[in-house]
């Protein structure tokens, strides 16, 4: 049974694939309507829990759920506690609240393995040891539920892109699109018709190709790749991949496509093709929409690559605009969206579904921590 719907004051708390950083957001939900939209934050990874970090997807990469117990995985799962227990107290200082202010945390941990076709997903993070850091309780663990029934663990966002949806008066369907280390999109149609689905890489491969080459953490301003050329015979074999005919709903791990689409091209020339890539899958996403979207309003740090946003506008063909457009807070969506998913774990509200997921039925998720109260 459902508890009686009520809203509580959440701080959601994302760290994606991307690697930049924890995203703290308040916001007062009862899981099906937002009413209200509190301080959020960033607190940015230093390079050396970067490289923390990096070391625990290698780790799981080459040993899978047998590196549980391996030094890089145990130093991610600290790293983890320490930074999201100082981004909350940095939010409830700045706002001037304290622990008894906020009812719950959403905490999604950071994911370090995601193999749903062997009903496997792995998030990294002690929803007990931050809640008891924090004195708050935590809702943790939102993919395992979906995973394991058979469904793709990913997106698990749009039900909460839905939400805000309805909140605007726009034509319809809108896109809403996440480039984040992955770029995934949700389709949503008139009667809250729903859809969703990984396209394929976002920013992940651009930031390692610029890492590599540059030292630095992204393609700052998308600069490098607007000095190079795009390689058309490599595009066109990356294109070729099969996961891009597959029939969503349909979800990818951060180490699917890696830099080995572009060895041998100069850096220019291979961050230029690399953001190329990405803008050509999700353009290419379209062809399993029900129907053209009228608009597409973008979230995740690729919102902020110019020459990814203009290759995205040159093939979509429609309005490609950031999310602020409509009021939203870009850097803290998918932060937003795991406060919002903490309230319906509390509710037994279903988080993923059919055409979001490829779950078998709607799926409820998620798991309390210890009440540190």
């Amino acid at each position: 049974m459902q508890p009686q719907a009520k809203s509580w004051r959440i701080i959601g708390l994302m760290s994606g694939t991307s690697l930049d950083g924890v995203d703290a957001a308040l916001i007062e939900t009862d899981g099906e309507r937002i009413f209200g939209f509190g301080p959020a934050l960033t607190l940015a990874y230093s390079a050396g829990e970067r490289a923390a970090l990096k070391a625990a997807l290698a780790s799981a990469a080459g040993s899978g759920l047998d590196a549980a117990s391996s030094a890089p995985i145990a130093e991610a799962e600290a790293l983890l506690t320490r930074t999201h227990t100082e981004a909350v107290k940095r939010l409830l200082s700045a706002a001037g609240l304290s622990p008894a202010d906020v009812d719950y945390a959403g905490f999604h941990g950071q994911t370090v393995l995601h193999r749903p076709h062997q009903r496997m997903t792995w998030q990294v993070g002690d929803g007990d040891a931050l809640a008891r850091a924090i004195a708050i309780p935590v809702v943790f663990d939102f993919r395992t539920a979906d995973v394991a029934a058979g469904g793709q663990g990913a997106p698990l966002v749009p039900v909460y892109h839905q939400a805000l949806v309805r909140g605007l008066q726009t034509q319809l369907p809108v896109a809403v699109l996440n480039i984040g280390g992955v770029a995934n999109v949700t389709f949503v149609g008139a009667g809250d018709q729903l859809l969703a689905f990984d396209t394929g890489p976002g920013n992940a491969a651009i930031d390692d190709w610029a890492h590599r080459h540059t030292g630095q953490a992204m393609d700052k301003d998308g600069a490098l790749a607007a000095s190079g050329k795009v390689d058309d015979a490599r595009l066109a074999e990356m294109l070729a991949h099969p996961f891009f005919k597959r029939t969503p709903p349909k979800s990818l791990d951060r180490n699917d496509f890696t830099l080995a689409m572009v060895e041998g091209l100069s850096a220019a020339d291979g961050a230029a093709t690399l953001t190329a890539f990405t803008a050509a899958s999700i353009a290419a996403a379209c062809a399993h929409f029900p129907a053209p979207p009228a608009r597409w309003l973008v979230c995740g740090g690729g919102r902020r690559n110019p020459v990814l946003m203009a290759s995205l506008g040159a093939r979509l063909g429609v309005e490609v605009a950031p999310v602020e457009s409509v009021g939203w807070r870009g850097d803290f969506l998918e932060a937003e969206a795991f406060a919002f998913l903490a309230a319906r774990s509390l509710r037994g509200l279903p988080l993923s579904f059919p055409n979001t997921t490829s779950v078998p039925r709607p799926m409820p998720g998620g798991r309390q921590s210890i009440d540190p109260r």
